[in-house]
């Protein structure tokens, strides 16, 4: 399999003058942009840099973010990106555990590199900002054509989970497995040449990574948006004609709810595509209203293996997140199971497992042996996620081992109860959670953001006349101003079940 830098500069020699990256007022075709990362590639040469380094980046999405990550596929440097947000501690841990040679960093992080004492012990570059070397002058010199010093077998990336129970896991991954996880990204989103996407999911992110390396493979633009904001967003959909978007389902959320999308000229995206959370019937609907779109993907994966499933016309089966992709095999295996042999029949929740040997795989955490213990069994990931295959064969995601609520001692999947309260008319958002009960171990309890005036017994009916079994119904019902979420739209739980939430503080009115 070719390496990352000898395929960009394949996408340089088959479209030399497509457009390759936007961000504001820089716009640069693939030519322009082989320029620019060839000059950083000769800059990381004059720092010393040498394969196998780690280069640790707190960045939002723009062009130098794109630039670097490239730079490095040619270098064999491990580009190691971190949340722009991160504090002192988290960059701290992160630059000793991955052994940093340098930090790029921006404004947005510079007060967190300040007060970081790992930060002090690698080289700095900084983007926009006085003081320490700045990337500018890296890019702005001249410099030879650059040659990829790295094969397809050299690490491309490492990317940190989210850590939201432990210390982050670092996940690297070699140039091939994110090559193939880039072509079966083009293949099931059914992308061609000429395709334009908005760069918002973060860079720190599998789904991020995947937008940007995928748009390289087909002569494509990826349209930058540093941060999420909605009419931002809106904006460049128009004025850059985007054609495809893969966002988690929070930011589709926002889109449609704003005031702006109606107003706003969408026609131009064919393929929506969604991952890192479960989406709701209701906004499923929704989406398919507001855009419908030629295809409507629901990607099921994560940071260590890309895909594990597909499905592309997810309206069609709400909640269904389909079947294998391409490079992969996925099992259900039973609760609690030590061996990936010991299958979960259909219809029965389990743990979903996926095949190591896949070509999107990763092999191993970063210096932690007790989560490849945990994690890494006979050749197969236990992805920590339950769901279970219904009678056709397709999959469905229930939620995380950790989330299942057991109520009086029964399995309920918080998802189910999410999904059906989502079409009542005046949820807005709702996540729901087990809470200690003295008498039921766990009450099922939802969390209502509301659009209009309703009550618990008005969802409790909603719920009854939708056919959710009766153990199922929540007990406890919590009305709130938002629904907790990470930096990348997934919803924090732990935060619900720890009070952490604001209640709501005006109840809407009834209408008329």
């Amino acid at each position: 399999m070719l390496d990352l830098g000898t395929s960009f500069l394949a996408s340089v020699a088959r479209d030399p003058n497509a457009l390759a990256i936007v961000d504001g007022g820089v716009r640069l075709t693939y030519v322009q942009w082989y320029r620019r990362i060839s000059a950083l590639v000769a800059g990381f040469e004059r720092l010393g840099l040498k394969p196998g380094d780690h280069l640790v980046t707190a960045l939002q999405n723009n062009w130098q973010a794109a630039t670097i990550h490239w730079a490095c596929q040619f270098t064999g440097v491990i580009i190691t990106p971190l949340n722009w947000r991160s504090t002192a501690d988290e960059l701290d841990y992160c630059l000793e555990n991955a052994e940093a040679r340098a930090l790029v960093y921006e404004g947005v992080s510079a007060e967190a590199v300040k007060a970081s004492a790992q930060a002090s012990k690698c080289q700095r570059i900084a983007v926009g900002l006085p003081g320490d070397l700045a990337f500018e002058r890296l890019v702005s010199a001249d410099a030879p054509d650059a040659l990829p010093r790295a094969n397809a077998e050299a690490w491309s990336v490492m990317l940190y989970t989210s850590g939201t129970t432990a210390k982050p896991k670092g996940v690297p991954r070699r140039q091939r497995a994110e090559r193939a996880a880039a072509l079966a990204h083009v293949a099931q989103n059914l992308y061609r040449s000429g395709e334009r996407t908005l760069g918002v999911m973060p860079l720190y992110h599998t789904m991020g990574v995947r937008s940007l390396l995928a748009m390289s493979l087909i002569g494509g633009a990826f349209v930058c948006l540093p941060r999420f904001d909605v009419v931002r967003a809106l904006d460049l959909i128009e004025a850059e004609k985007i054609t495809n978007l893969y966002l988690v389902p929070t930011l589709y959320h926002d889109l449609v709810h704003h005031a702006r999308f109606d107003k706003t000229e969408v026609r131009s995206v064919r393929k929506i595509g969604f991952a890192g959370a479960s989406m709701t019937d209701g906004l499923l609907k929704e989406l398919q209203a507001a855009f419908q779109p030629e295809l409507f993907v629901n990607h099921y994966g994560s940071s260590e293996i890309y895909t594990f499933t597909i499905d592309q016309n997810a309206p069609n089966k709400p909640g269904s997140a389909g079947r294998a992709g391409i490079n992969q095999m996925v099992r259900v295996v039973r609760l609690g199971a030590a061996s990936p042999d010991d299958l979960a029949p259909p219809g029965e929740e389990g743990e979903i497992a996926a095949l190591l040997q896949g070509d999107e795989s990763f092999e191993g955490y970063w210096r932690r042996p007790d989560a490849d213990a945990k994690a890494l069994r006979q050749g197969w990931y236990f992805t920590g996620d339950t769901g279970a295959f219904d009678a056709g064969g397709d999959l469905f995601v229930s939620g995380r081992v950790d989330d299942m609520i057991i109520t009086g001692g029964e399995n309920v999947s918080p998802v189910e109860i999410e999904s059906c309260l989502s079409l009542h008319p005046a949820v807005s958002e709702v996540a729901v959670v087990g809470l200690p009960d003295e008498r039921w171990g766990k009450v099922v309890t939802a969390f209502i953001k509301r659009t209009a005036a309703a009550e618990q017994e008005h969802f409790d009916a909603h719920c009854r006349d939708s056919g959710l079994a009766n153990f199922k119904r929540p007990r406890r019902y919590v009305f709130v101003e938002t629904i907790p979420k990470s930096p990348v739209g997934k919803l924090l739980r732990r935060l619900l079940v720890a009070g952490e939430y604001e209640q709501e503080r005006t109840p809407p009115r009834s209408k008329g």
